[in-house]
């Protein structure tokens, strides 16, 4: 029996949830990534359930973390931005207040609701956080672009003489001092401390680290796999990338607007691997702590990102587009006992609040718009949805991803235009076949699937009282 755990708690597990800033799955070495090593997180992976096809429902911060956390898509809340959810739930619990009200410690370590980076954990605040949702919450303040030591700013500077600024800008430090300088390495430190002081009953604890969110800040040790910079490669550069597709479909950091030229964009590859190493080292940390306490044979361990990012493809930069780059992200879910596994179906992050209750005996609720995927975890051939949903608020996008196609549609009537592609012909997402006649059923159909998708997920409790 574990350290501390009486006997009629047995059936009960512990949740610890993990969640990188700003993370791709294709900078993972366990997604296969053979530059960008991650040995620590590849580890949680070995022992339980990658799946290669994980879906956010928002390609931002705010409107991802709303939707996992309360169980509701983007649109059936209205959280398009950096805000709360509490007032569009009202008394709705959140998944990490389902846990807390069914006995379980409930607590957060920095970024897990939507908190400004860099301007939040500067200042050390609480962000959009929830405070219902948690028995305590500990923020971990750093110095972000301040930090001393060597930083240059990439983005809008063409010459070479804007200072090191912060802001959602691109700028790598290769800081000075060891990891606890900065908040993820306060975050970890945080997290092994509450793991041993409530390995005694159980605990939902959520670990959010900030990194690889700009600004790619890092001790020096972690950029020394990744120099020169020079030998950082990028995607294809494929002229006329963005002829066939519609205005909105342009992300909104480019190669061309950010004004950064190859030698820049180079090293924003290594800034962000840099950045992924970092916080791979305080992932490490934190499962030490748990395999030390004597409780790991009862925490379920979750890994996963907000949303992906571009790293140059179609040379397109950072997050909120919604191709696979950006709306993919990685996942792995560890069950104590469950043999590990790659699972290939399709699923959401909103899948996790009904998986998880489910896996640790908690009252069922109706209303969450998520899936129960813990079927997969003993058979990763199990489906649980055929297609997955998400949405960039910002330029009115929404993405129905199946096996066959990713269909982009810009403004719920269209207007703003369409993209539509071939993933088995087309992985990489090169050419826009919306605008094809011979694919003009194809479109129509995704057009009344997307309505009928939108109608469903706003036909929900949210105007009804709460029970």
């Amino acid at each position: 029996m574990a350290v501390g755990w009486p006997a009629a708690a047995a059936p009960k597990y512990n949740v610890l949830f993990i969640i990188s800033d700003d993370l791709t799955s294709t900078a993972l070495s366990c997604y296969g990534n053979t530059v960008c090593k991650t040995p620590n997180i590849d580890a949680i992976a070995a022992r339980g359930t990658r799946f290669t096809r994980a879906y956010c429902q928002g390609t931002y911060c705010g409107p991802s973390r709303a939707s996992f956390l309360t169980g509701y898509y983007p649109h059936a809340i209205g959280v398009l931005g950096y805000k709360s959810p509490r007032p569009a739930i009202g008394d709705r619990v959140t998944w990490p207040q389902h846990f807390k009200n069914n006995g379980y410690y409930s607590a957060r370590v920095s970024k897990i609701y939507h908190m400004g980076v860099p301007g939040g954990i500067e200042g050390g605040g609480h962000g959009a956080d929830d405070a219902a949702s948690w028995t305590e919450r500990f923020n971990s303040p750093g110095p972000e672009w301040k930090a001393p030591g060597k930083g240059e700013t990439l983005e809008g500077n063409p010459n070479g003489k804007r200072p090191v600024v912060g802001g959602n800008t691109f700028v790598v430090v290769e800081a000075n001092g060891d990891d606890l300088v900065h908040s993820d390495g306060k975050t970890a430190a945080k997290a092994c401390a509450l793991i041993d002081q409530h390995k005694g009953k159980p605990f939902f604890l959520a670990v959010g680290f900030v990194r690889p969110h700009v600004p790619f800040v890092a001790p020096k040790k972690y950029y020394e796999p990744f120099l020169p910079y020079s030998k950082m490669k990028l995607p294809p550069k494929i002229k006329g990338n963005w002829d066939d597709i519609p205005k909105a479909g342009i992300n909104y950091k480019t190669s061309v607007n950010m004004k950064m030229d190859i030698r820049r964009q180079k090293k924003a590859v290594g800034g962000y691997y840099a950045s992924v190493a970092f916080m791979d080292a305080q992932v490490g940390k934190v499962m030490a702590a748990l395999k030390k306490s004597g409780v790991a044979d009862r925490t379920i361990v979750i890994f996963t990102s907000d949303h992906g990012y571009h790293l140059g493809e179609h040379d397109f930069w950072a997050k909120v587009s919604l191709r696979d780059e950006s709306a993919q992200v990685p996942l792995i879910i560890s069950v104590p006992g469950q043999k590990p596994a790659v699972c290939k179906s399709f699923v959401e992050l909103l899948d996790l609040y009904p998986t998880v209750a489910s896996l640790c005996s908690l009252p069922a609720q109706a209303r969450l718009q998520g899936k129960d995927i813990s079927p997969m975890l003993q058979d990763p051939k199990h489906e649980a949805r055929t297609t997955a949903f998400s949405v960039a608020p910002s330029r009115q996008g929404f993405l129905l991803r199946d096996e066959h196609w990713a269909y982009i549609q810009y403004g719920e009537n269209a207007k703003r235009g369409i993209e539509l592609f071939d993933m088995k012909a087309d992985p990489n997402q090169y050419t826009n076949l919306a605008n094809k006649p011979t694919h003009q059923k194809t479109v129509a159909q995704f057009k009344a699937r997307l309505a009928a998708k939108l109608k469903a997920l706003r036909d929900n409790d949210l105007k009804r009282p709460t029970p």
